[in-house]
């Protein structure tokens, strides 16, 4: 499991055009806010990236990307970040790879993916650790509060 100090680990997905994005890519050229959370179109991971969307430019002012991960398929995800004008990346974690490199904890049984918010800064280091999955927009308030002093 991922703690705070650790470095962050490299990983590739694909993103919701089809792209794989390596992680390695952005370290030591911008912080990085990576959420995990359990599927599109759901009332809570819905607001969650609504509100990471309309936080969005505050994370890009501070020089954060924001990247959003589920195991939603490229399809899925293209549909949500359309309907929902989502403004960052969003990544396909269809065989769980990245949860289990970074250890992200199932609720109720491991019946319900985990909702967990890394704060990596531009040296690759996890910064903050947010891990709640009842309170979604918590995750962004406390990001973009840690992104601004890191």
């Amino acid at each position: 499991m991922i703690q705070i100090g650790d470095k962050c680990p490299d990983f590739q997905l694909q993103d919701a055009t089809g792209k794989m994005i390596k992680i390695s890519e952005f370290i030591s050229k911008k912080k990085l806010v990576i959420y995990f959370y359990p599927k599109d179109d759901t009332p809570g991971c819905t607001k969650e990236a609504c509100s990471f969307r309309d936080s969005y430019e505050d994370f890009k002012e501070f020089d954060c990307e924001v990247i959003g991960i589920s195991s939603d398929d490229e399809q899925k995800h293209a549909a949500f970040a359309s309907r929902h004008k989502l403004p960052f990346i969003l990544l396909s974690d269809k065989d769980k790879v990245a949860r289990k490199i970074f250890g992200v904890p199932g609720n109720l049984f491991g019946l319900i993916p985990g909702r967990v918010t890394y704060i990596i800064g531009i040296d690759g280091i996890v910064k903050g650790i947010y891990n709640s999955q009842t309170n979604p927009l918590g995750h962004i308030e406390k990001a973009l509060e840690l992104v601004k002093t890191i």
